[in-house]
């Protein structure tokens, strides 16, 4: 459809039906206006066209809490935050992304094939480096002008920037592949991207929750051919809301927190003549705990055992659900953050102790939704930003009533587990 015609289609409440099925729908007459919005801003900026619209939501972690990058297990759900594009295909080999409160980014996909480090961790590297991807891989690629606005606030632990590059590639895939490449596949190209374009080593939990969509188990056991599962359980049916909350806290000065896991993890594996835990078993490293603390330190073998058995974790929780047992994935829920809490120790830097709103914010949960049906962990990397919890939808005023009291209205961000990951929407 032309734009004018498409946003009197929607105008129309024609596209009602789908936005319901995507974001919930409580979300349907808000999304209705953001895309109308989007429309509207596109047309702005580049004019009457023949235009398609695009989504590819956020991601949250469910389990599985820094073990990837030791070839661990994880399970991650996409959530009804996303990031659409209102995009029209052009024929000069130029992709031209204008997000919403950012400059035009302007790729030239036949000129840009190859990392340029002085374009490192700028968005118009991930560009270049989808683009060339796709070259890679056999599949066609080309130009396009994009307008994109986001909702997957950053800082959350929700991938924004994971969603953006899936996006990049969702949209060459229905332009120039007929939509045949597989989502699995563009989440691949979007990490390649990263690491050799953008210049960051990532792992793939991201770019893949982003782009598959519902609750997906992986399994990095083999990095390059990681076992991908999608498990179809609907966490709304089931009666539950997933709450993310933002607790406010200072990223600044985390990167050595953050690098402080691997490497003590891959430590103790070093010490067994392994790169990676997912060499090792548990029982081997408890063994040799008496040598492994002179070698390696205290804090890094916690670490190690919260590793192997939070893959014991994922691999309970990813049965449960496959069973439609909601409370046993929520125990083990518990169990995880718990463990994160004790042994894996990425609730608080020790840099500020005074500082600790995560901690603080599962506290306030424990006392206000504790014992009642629900579950909570911390969410993504730790150290600071945010905490997850599995809210009956009963309780969930309540508790967001009390977080955002504590923490700044806002502070509690309501979501759905959506079923979809990088789609075309019209």
């Amino acid at each position: 459809m032309k734009t004018t015609e498409l946003i009197s289609y929607i105008e129309n409440d024609k596209l009602n039906s789908e936005l319901c099925r995507i974001y919930g729908e409580e979300n349907q007459s808000e999304q209705r206006q953001r895309y109308l919005d989007a429309l509207n801003e596109f047309k702005n900026i580049y004019g009457e066209r023949e235009i398609s619209i695009f989504s590819v939501p956020g991601r949250s972690e469910l389990s599985g809490n820094h073990t990837d990058h030791n070839h661990g297990k994880v399970m991650a759900g996409s959530i009804n935050l996303d990031i659409i594009a209102i995009a029209s295909k052009t024929d000069d080999g130029v992709i031209k992304i204008k997000s919403a409160g950012f400059p035009e980014d302007v790729v030239d996909t036949n000129a840009y094939t190859t990392p340029n480090e002085k374009d490192f961790f700028k968005s118009s590297a991930l560009i270049a480096g989808m683009s060339k991807a796709f070259t890679n891989a056999g599949n066609n690629t080309g130009g396009y002008v994009a307008y994109t606005t986001s909702n997957v606030f950053k800082g959350s632990g929700l991938s924004s920037s994971a969603a953006f590059e899936v996006m990049v590639g969702n949209i060459l895939n229905y332009f120039y592949n007929n939509g045949e490449v597989e989502n699995t596949e563009i989440a691949k190209m979007a990490q390649y991207s990263e690491n050799v374009f953008f210049g960051k080593p990532c792992g793939l939990m991201d770019q893949m929750a982003c782009a598959v969509g519902g609750f997906v188990y992986i399994d990095f056991e083999d990095t390059k051919s990681p076992v991908i599962e999608k498990i179809p359980f609907d966490l709304s049916g089931a009666g539950y809301a997933l709450c993310i909350v933002n607790t406010g806290g200072n990223h600044a000065d985390l990167n050595d927190d953050y690098a402080s896991v691997p490497k003590e993890m891959k430590s103790v594996a070093n010490y067994f003549g392994k790169e990676y835990l997912r060499q090792l078993d548990k029982d081997t490293v408890l063994s040799s705990v008496e040598k492994l603390r002179e070698v390696v330190g205290d804090r890094a073998i916690l670490r190690a055992i919260h590793f192997f058995n939070e893959n014991e974790r994922v691999t309970t929780q990813r049965d449960a659900l496959k069973n439609g047992d909601i409370k046993k994935f929520l125990e083990y829920v518990i169990k995880s953050g718990q463990s994160s809490f004790m042994y894996l120790q990425n609730v608080f830097t020790t840099k500020n102790v005074s500082e600790q709103g995560l901690s603080l914010a599962l506290a306030i949960t424990e006392s206000t939704i504790g014992g009642r049906g629900s579950a909570f962990r911390v969410h993504g990397g730790g150290f600071a930003g945010t905490i997850q919890a599995f809210v009956p939808f009963d309780l969930v005023e309540e508790y967001k009533n009390k977080i955002d009291s504590a923490f700044g209205k806002g502070a509690c961000h309501v979501l759905r587990i959506r079923p979809d990951g990088a789609i075309k929407v019209l």
